[in-house]
């Protein structure tokens, strides 16, 4: 393998926050089956370390879950797990990670826009979970997909995050975005004040004793605004730290001030 190969595959295990033992491992994960035909000679896709992966990532996921909801009844369990594990939680991931920054394409899917189709890089993530796997175990694996997910692990609540992502990926093909506005209290006791849009629009912002927690209560912020204005989202739609939301403004004069935006299935 060469230097220049290696420095990139090292800057990805930083992403990852795992080092391999095997690089070439990593380098499997990220070989799609379109980069694997067109080399010559032929080489292996990273398919097979796709279909270990899934099952490797459904089964730690669920254990994670039990640890963290010990009392929590199975239907619970399956609906908590499947809003992870669905392809476009997993493309998230991957996205986070910067996973599509090296992906091996053929050139018939790069000019496709491959690198940022939701099911290459769900399945890419997949495949680095079957590579971690196969280099180090599960109880490594688990060690690494605990990283990656915690955050999503806060409550029992649901991602709020995860589902506008989810929305606004389906009916647009990208993400929102999410901006830091503010911070108060002191340093033992810090608060974070963020904002996240869809479009350049302001959809909600909120609170929270992270930056994380901050995003999840903007999030949930949006996803109320849309649900109860039908599109007409407050100017000052926001969600508190402590989970409750607002989502009117009043003018100087005690007026309630909305502000009309476009339907995101518009």
């Amino acid at each position: 393998m060469d230097e220049e190969k290696l420095a990139l595959l090292k800057e990805l295990e930083g992403y990852v926050g795992y080092q391999f033992r095997d690089i070439e491992w990593l380098e499997k994960s990220l070989t799609h089956c379109s980069f694997a035909n067109e080399a010559d000679p032929p080489r292996v896709s990273n398919e097979v370390l796709e279909f270990l992966g899934d099952a490797v990532l459904t089964l730690v996921i669920s254990q994670l879950l039990l640890e963290k909801f010990p009392d929590a009844r199975e239907g619970a369990l399956s609906k908590r797990r499947s809003q992870l594990v669905k392809q476009s939680s997993l493309a998230h991931r991957a996205r986070e990670l910067h996973i599509h920054d090296y992906l091996l394409l053929g050139k018939g899917e790069l000019l496709n826009g491959g690198k940022k189709k939701s099911s290459i890089l769900a399945n890419a993530y997949e495949a680095l979970i079957g590579a971690i796997y196969t280099d180090s175990g599960f109880q490594k694996t688990m060690e690494i997909l605990k990283s990656h997910f915690e955050p999503y692990f806060q409550s029992e609540t649901d991602d709020y995050k995860s589902l506008l992502q989810e929305e606004v990926q389906r009916l647009h093909g990208h993400s929102p975005e999410y901006h830091p506005l503010d911070e108060a209290g002191p340093d033992h006791d810090k608060r974070f004040q963020v904002s996240v849009t869809v479009q350049g629009e302001v959809r909600g912002t909120g609170w929270g004793r992270s930056k994380k927690e901050a995003e999840q209560q903007a999030a949930r912020a949006a996803l109320e605004g849309l649900q109860m204005t039908n599109g007409k989202i407050p100017v000052c739609a926001e969600a508190s730290a402590g989970g409750q939301s607002s989502n009117e403004c009043q003018t100087s004069s005690g007026e309630e001030q909305t502000k009309t935006v476009p339907k995101l299935d518009e």
